[in-house]
């Protein structure tokens, strides 16, 4: 089968149909040519099986022929190959006739006696206007493949942009986990916790995801934390609380600003807020908290529970699910308390022990490529 760029510098194919044989060869003495491949053929049935054999460039038909018609046989052509070009000949001067054969699809309509340079002509303008229309087909399909190669290209950058996105946030939150907690790995599970959980509440797409980045990131504003502050074992004094109540909003400036991450950075701002109203910074009540900070903050406290400190060891998964049930309507919201219940304590573990061991992989990996 021929490719249509081939089709474009290949010789016309033109097909002569008409049941009498004197006309066909005058027609085809008139076209021969050394840009043409003539072929003739004396009715439409004999027509069409020869158009199932091959694929013509232009079609010349008499109107009336025994058996199917010119009409008839312009309709099944074009149901066939709605692309060929027809000129239809006819020694009946009918306007009517004349419109319906245009309307059904072709391209000239020629009373006889004919004028052979007419013939000649509208051969030559129906192949050139077909010619053209075959180009700009092969000009838009070469464009569509361009632009697939292209979009491909772009998902591409895009993915490895992602990806690096990804490792550079994966790389902070670890830079802060190592700088305040004894335990490694906090925020990566705050982040697997808090997924699961916006799951069980119904949440998809890109709430999960800038959900997924604010846990990761809900720290990142104890940047502005000094050491002696963030690292003290003992109580806080009252200033040194006003210091430590600020690293939400901290967080709050450096993401917002950041596009990809304007949507996390108001999960950042709120995550120590509370349902009651005395959380801070902004003493943010109910629903005014917004719903990925509310489910924040009951997998944070999940995770403070069930983790090692310098002043107690961790406690079990099913002291923290309970603790979570008895303040919920005061800490947590209790559709979000309701959620988390509905998870059974084993498989917060799961996700604890999956979280760590992929981290203790990824040190143990960190170790062996040192040089």
């Amino acid at each position: 089968m021929r490719t249509m760029l081939e089709a474009v510098s290949t010789p016309a194919r033109i097909l002569i149909v008409d049941d009498e044989e004197e006309i066909r060869d005058v027609l085809m003495t008139s076209l021969e040519d050394p840009a043409f491949e003539l072929t003739g053929s004396s009715n439409a049935m004999d027509a069409l099986d020869k158009m199932r054999d091959a694929r013509f460039s232009l079609v010349i038909s008499d109107l009336r022929m025994p058996g199917l018609s010119g009409l008839d046989f312009l309709r099944t052509l074009k149901e066939c190959d709605p692309d060929v070009p027809v000129i239809l000949i006819t020694g009946v001067r009918d306007l009517e006739t004349a419109v319906e054969t245009l309307r059904l699809g072709a391209c000239d309509y020629i009373t006889k006696p004919f004028d052979l340079f007419a013939i000649r002509r509208s051969v030559e303008n129906a192949l050139e206007r077909s010619r053209l229309a075959l180009e700009n087909r092969c000009y838009q399909m070469e464009l569509e493949r361009l632009v697939r190669e292209r979009t491909l290209e772009l998902h591409g950058a895009l993915k490895e942009i992602e990806e690096g996105y990804h490792f550079t946030l994966e790389a902070l939150a670890a830079a802060l986990d190592a700088r305040e907690h004894e335990t490694r790995a906090h925020s990566q599970r705050v982040r697997e916790y808090a997924s699961r959980l916006a799951r069980q509440l119904g949440l998809a797409g890109d709430d999960l995801i800038h959900l997924g980045r604010g846990a990761l990131l809900h720290d990142v504003g104890k940047i502005g934390v000094p050491d002696s502050i963030l690292l003290k074992p003992g109580k806080l004094t009252p200033d040194e609380w006003v210091h430590m109540k600020r690293h939400p909003q901290v967080g709050y400036d450096i993401l917002q600003s950041i596009r990809f991450l304007a949507p996390a950075a108001k999960i950042v701002l709120a995550h120590q807020e509370r349902w009651d109203g005395t959380g801070y910074p902004n003493c943010l009540h109910g629903d005014e908290i917004p719903l990925g900070a509310r489910i924040f903050a009951v997998v944070d406290t999940l995770d403070a529970m069930t983790s090692d400190r310098p002043y107690r060891k961790a406690l079990s998964f099913q002291t923290a699910w309970e603790e979570v049930y008895r303040c919920s309507g005061s800490q947590f919201d209790p559709d979000v308390v309701e959620a988390f219940l509905n998870i059974e304590p084993g498989v917060w573990k799961e996700i604890h022990d999956l979280v760590n061991c992929r981290h203790q992989a990824s040190e143990a990996g960190d170790v062996l490529c040192q040089r």
